[in-house]
């Protein structure tokens, strides 16, 4: 039976990235064959493999689903710090988790799959895929804030420029932005950084995939269009 790394494996079971897959083994969450998991192992199918007490399976059948992430929710399924996390509110017959994260005073559109390789491809800023929010503020939107958040901001805290993205005025005090990279609450630290604030924030698109008339709690699976065109963007086959 071919052996594969520990890590990967997990990736390939839905579970998680490759790099949080390496979180887990590092905490402790991950055993093998009644074991602790160690970093590199090498792991087959005939192992059993357990996350958190629970037996993970490669699985040949890829779930994907479009969720509306309400505000309030911690996007992770653990967090003693947190009143209300994703596990909460979110219920599927198969263990899925999100590509690509909100923050807690966020909501809108999330990707929900057991597919490892579209979760490493649209959590991995380098390819480069856009993200579509609506974002309501507390101050009036200027011509300078337009032009100086569209060619990139320097983020101190951060020590990094974003990337230059698209945005448009829709309100006096609301526009819409189309990023492709997804730094730690970067629009929030970007209209700070341009001496505006955020009230509201809401991720109405990944990719292809659109938030449509889902409402705060709800989810919905893809189209069999839907999940053709996404994965071919994506360069995944499926």
């Amino acid at each position: 039976m071919e052996q594969i790394r520990i890590n990967k494996f997990i990736k390939e079971c839905g579970v998680a990235s490759r790099r949080e897959a390496d979180v887990f083994v590092e905490e402790g969450r991950v055993s093998v064959n009644g074991n602790t998991a160690t970093p590199g192992m090498m792991v087959s199918d005939t192992d059993e493999i357990k996350v958190d007490g629970k037996i993970i399976q490669r699985l040949n059948e890829k779930h994907v689903v479009a969720f509306y992430k309400p505000v309030g929710v911690v996007c992770t399924k653990k967090d003693e710090h947190a009143k209300v996390t994703l596990q909460d509110v979110f219920s599927y017959p198969v263990t899925l988790t999100y590509a690509g994260r909100l923050d807690k005073d966020s909501e809108g559109l999330l990707i929900m799959t057991d597919d490892g390789e579209l979760v490493e491809k649209m959590m991995r800023g380098r390819y480069g895929h856009e993200k579509e929010y609506v974002v309501k503020l507390k101050r009036e939107v200027t011509e300078e804030f337009l032009k100086r958040f569209e060619k990139g901001v320097y983020l101190k805290e951060l020590e990094v420029t974003t990337r230059p993205c698209k945005i448009r005025k829709t309100g006096p005090k609301e526009v819409r932005v189309i990023l492709t990279q997804g730094l730690n609450r970067q629009i929030r630290r970007m209209c700070m950084a341009l001496g505006n604030e955020v009230k509201e924030l809401k991720r109405i698109r990944v990719v292809n995939i659109l938030l449509n008339d889902l409402k705060p709690g709800e989810y919905r699976e893809l189209t069999e269009a839907e999940l053709k065109e996404l994965y071919r963007i994506l360069e995944i086959k499926r």
